[in-house]
């Protein structure tokens, strides 16, 4: 696609209400590169929950509603969150399959919908914003992120450019922290097993802080670490992009 000169910004319901600054971060970061971002009001839940727990009827309204919300512009949607973009970009399609007007609707919002790395890197072509962050730091790759929308080396890349960065590989870097939304309800003491597994692979590395684009894994993590007493912060990788005023 052609470059972009503005863009709608999705925020999230995790990311609004429990990590702002990480929305905060994203807008920085977009604008830094010269975009225009877009917040179009009116947004709530995706609606993602319901679906995941298989109350489809309750999920529509909601997916309905999104789609209204981000066609009134034709500008990309660029989300800081694997899963909340996964919903929108795959789940739309198949939850409003049966809605000729709205099952078009998705596939067209779903063609111009990107994880906020994704877009940097894939539609951009931006893998160094010219941060500057000194630490050391480790990565863990969200369950939806890495495998539903495939982005794996986006963040890598991204990463690897910041200045005075120290990235430590994670072990067993791919295995889920065990949140999974209502997963970790429902399955409380399997999700907490996961956790532990995570927390330990952490925890080895030595990292200062844990960087993640998935607001709601970072929190599951930062409430384990927290409970072990490990002095190891939590940040959205839009937090540690958003710094070049800092070199």
């Amino acid at each position: 696609m052609t470059k972009p000169d503005k863009v709608q910004l999705f925020v999230t319901c995790i990311v609004e209400t429990l990590r702002p600054q990480a929305g905060l971060a994203v807008v920085s970061v977009l604008e830094a590169l010269g975009l225009e971002v877009i917040v179009p009001e009116g947004q709530t839940c995706c609606g993602q929950p319901a679906f995941n727990g298989g109350l489809w009827d309750e999920a529509r309204p909601l997916a309905r509603h999104t789609l209204d919300v981000l066609s009134q512009s034709d500008a990309p949607i660029v989300v800081p969150s694997g899963s909340c973009t996964d919903m929108i970009k795959h789940h739309y399609v198949e939850l409003l399959a049966d809605d000729p007007v709205y099952a078009q609707r998705a596939r067209d919002i779903a063609a111009r919908t990107y994880e906020f790395t994704q877009f940097l890197v894939d539609v951009l072509g931006v893998t160094d914003v010219k941060a500057h962050f000194a630490g050391k730091v480790t990565y863990h790759p969200s369950c939806h992120l890495l495998r539903n929308l495939s982005v794996q080396q986006q963040p890598r890349e991204l990463l690897k450019n910041v200045r005075d960065l120290e990235v430590i590989d994670l072990p067993n870097a791919t295995e889920c922290c065990g949140f999974g939304g209502l997963f970790a309800i429902k399955m409380g003491d399997i999700s907490s097993a996961m956790l532990q597994r995570k927390l330990d692979a952490i925890v080895s590395t030595g990292a200062q802080a844990v960087i993640g684009c998935d607001v709601s894994c970072l929190l599951n993590i930062s409430g384990g670490l927290h409970r072990r007493g490990a002095k190891i912060e939590t940040k959205h990788i839009a937090e540690i992009l958003d710094t070049a005023d800092q070199s």
